[in-house]
């Protein structure tokens, strides 16, 4: 948990998404998973509109989650291996804490969906730091289940999208830092034609 005496930018820098499979117990409780997510609505919003959602996947839901994967894996793709089908169990199966979050644009609101769709990311965005300041790792997760009508099905509606799936647990080993751009590569001074 975050303490008064951090850095802020320092903390901020060191959170890192942790694979989903290398996750163990402890997660958070249902308490700390509902402040998580409050925290996480401190997002940028225009028209607070709110366009997302989240649905949390109990541990005792995730044999059957694991079932309509497979269902829906099989319903698009027919000749499925067994290595495939295994992989959604596996999918299923990660971690001790999995949300859905959902991308649920108000349709008739003025606001353009591409900033409903900004506010989608920052929202999972500010998951992943509620996550890290709570003392937890977390992992954001799309893959082939993300994008499969069937599977959105099963948590949301026709007008909305899986925006992704965010796993929660604490570390099974620490964590490794990856490369990240140098921030000369993707920050610049703006220089206006005189003309």
């Amino acid at each position: 948990m975050l303490n008064n005496t951090s850095s802020l930018p320092a903390y901020l820098a060191s959170r890192r998404s942790c694979r989903p499979r290398d996750m163990v117990a402890p997660g958070p409780d249902a308490a700390r998973l509902k402040a998580i997510v409050a925290t996480a609505m401190r997002t940028p919003d225009h028209g607070k509109l709110s366009p997302w959602r989240v649905v949390h996947i109990a541990a005792d839901q995730r044999d059957l989650l694991a079932a309509k994967l497979r269902e829906a894996y099989r319903q698009e793709k027919p000749e499925a291996g067994r290595l495939e089908l295994e992989a959604m169990d596996l999918f299923a199966a990660h971690a001790p804490e999995m949300l859905v979050v959902l991308y649920s644009p108000k349709e008739s609101s003025k606001i353009p969906d591409w900033e409903q769709q900004l506010s989608v990311g920052a929202f999972t965005m500010n998951l992943l730091h509620a996550i890290h300041a709570e003392g937890f790792v977390g992992g954001w997760i799309t893959g082939w289940p993300a994008f499969n009508n069937n599977v959105r099905n099963l948590f949301g509606q026709n007008h909305e999208k899986i925006a992704g799936f965010v796993y929660i647990g604490s570390p099974a080993k620490p964590l490794e830092e990856r490369p990240r751009p140098d921030a000369d590569a993707v920050f610049s001074q703006w220089t206006p034609d005189e003309n």
